[in-house]
């Protein structure tokens, strides 16, 4: 009972026709036997159905090309009505750009006087000899208004700080007291300032003083004559620095 049960649960038994059909058509195909017209009906009519299928999807791109073309055209058309407005609405303008062109240019009109009538011999176009005085004499006082000006003004005194060296004869020398005796040179435009003392060698030391003299009353010559005077203190004088103030 079981063999028969597995049996009865196989579709092979059943279907046996369409298993024999498929067997005799393989055959047929492997011997060159033409197939019979049932085959032939089946394949004519997938043909049909394809071309049906395909018939079917040209009309439909026809109709979207169609569509497409509509709107192509109602583009244009909207694009053609503008173009006539704007070229409506700029012909007026050329025609008033041309009118404007072709106005004629009007000259002056230049009106002949006669030599009786005319008044204009008794305008002096340069001027007269009084005028020329008169700009002269004002020209002489501003000059002199500015000169005055000047004058008030404090001219600037040319002023200059020296740094002088002032060396002894020797160890012995007395310091201070050579410095009193320079300190003691009193000029009209010389001020004296800082001193000290500078280590030379061999215990000597020399006198380094700053001054500010006015260039214009007390020159460097002067004062280096002036301290060399001293001859008990002084050995020489040098210009150890010269600034413009």
């Amino acid at each position: 009972m079981s063999g028969l049960q597995g049996l009865g649960q196989e579709n092979i038994w059943f279907d046996k026709s369409r298993y024999d059909e498929a067997e005799r058509h393989f055959y047929e195909g492997m011997n060159g036997i033409p197939q019979t017209p049932q085959s032939q009906n089946a394949s004519k009519s997938e043909d049909q159905s394809e071309l049906v299928s395909r018939l079917k999807s040209l009309e439909l791109d026809n109709k979207n090309l169609h569509k497409v073309v509509d709107d192509l055209r109602a583009v244009l058309s909207k694009l053609e009505s503008r173009m006539a407005v704007l070229e409506k609405s700029q012909a007026p303008a050329a025609k008033t750009v041309t009118v404007t062109k072709a106005a004629p240019v009007q000259k002056p009109k230049v009106e002949e006087h006669n030599g009786a009538d005319d008044d204009d011999d008794d305008i002096d176009l340069f001027g007269s000899d009084e005028e020329d005085e008169e700009a002269e004499r004002i020209k002489a006082e501003r000059v002199k208004e500015y000169a005055q000006r000047k004058s008030k003004k404090p001219a600037l005194i040319a002023k200059s700080s020296i740094l002088l060296d002032v060396k002894p004869w020797d160890d012995e020398t007395v310091m201070s007291k050579l410095e009193e005796c320079v300190r003691s040179i009193q000029m009209d435009g010389l001020l004296w300032g800082a001193s000290k003392l500078v280590p030379v060698g061999y215990g000597i030391k020399k006198l380094q003083i700053n001054c500010v003299v006015e260039d214009d009353k007390v020159g460097t010559d002067i004062l280096e004559e002036e301290i060399t005077k001293f001859e008990d203190y002084v050995q020489s004088v040098d210009i150890a620095a010269f600034n413009k103030i």
